[in-house]
């Protein structure tokens, strides 16, 4: 019955349809916390070889609390940024940019596969290789939303390069 005085309403007041691309809609968006999680993650790698490089594969419990922190630091930043990217591509990305972009859904995929490998390894190459893909979907993120982009040092212990919108 709700329904039916809903739609008599909507019919009697002849109110233009609105679409929003999120839930409030905030209109928010922004691939930051994407690539600082990727970030994260490669000094996460730096920092469990270091400690291996420094103490081997010793048991003592300042190298075991320090590795399951880096661990758990490293997991939780590779998910964050799996996470983020999921948010832009579900609530954001519209079919116009899948035109515009057919690299989009792929490197998506891409990303959620190098999130996981990050995760299950310690391997700086796989790390890197998430932020490159997280700086590719940055670049195009930005290009829809008309910005030019430039690539600059992260002002982090990991100096790797970091996709920025030119303002």
């Amino acid at each position: 019955m709700l329904h039916k005085i809903a739609q008599q309403i909507d019919q009697d007041t002849h109110l233009d349809v609105v679409d929003a691309h999120c839930d409030i809609p905030c209109g928010i968006y922004d691939p930051h916390h994407a690539l600082i999680g990727a970030l994260t993650v490669i000094r996460m790698v730096d920092l469990i070889n270091a400690k291996v490089e420094e103490h081997g594969a010793g048991s003592t419990a300042e190298f075991i609390n320090s590795m399951a922190r880096y661990i758990a630091v490293k997991e939780e930043h590779a998910e964050l940024t799996k996470h983020e990217v999921r948010v832009i591509w579900g609530d954001f990305i519209k079919d116009q940019h899948e035109e515009n972009y057919p690299q989009l859904p792929a490197l998506v995929h891409k990303i959620m596969q190098l999130g996981s490998k990050a995760r299950q390894t310690v391997d700086r190459e796989t790390a890197e290789d998430l932020l490159e893909a997280v700086n590719e979907f940055a670049e195009i993120f930005w290009q829809i939303k008309g910005f030019k982009t430039k690539r600059v040092a992260a002002p982090f212990p990991v100096t790797d390069e970091m996709v920025v919108p030119v303002l």
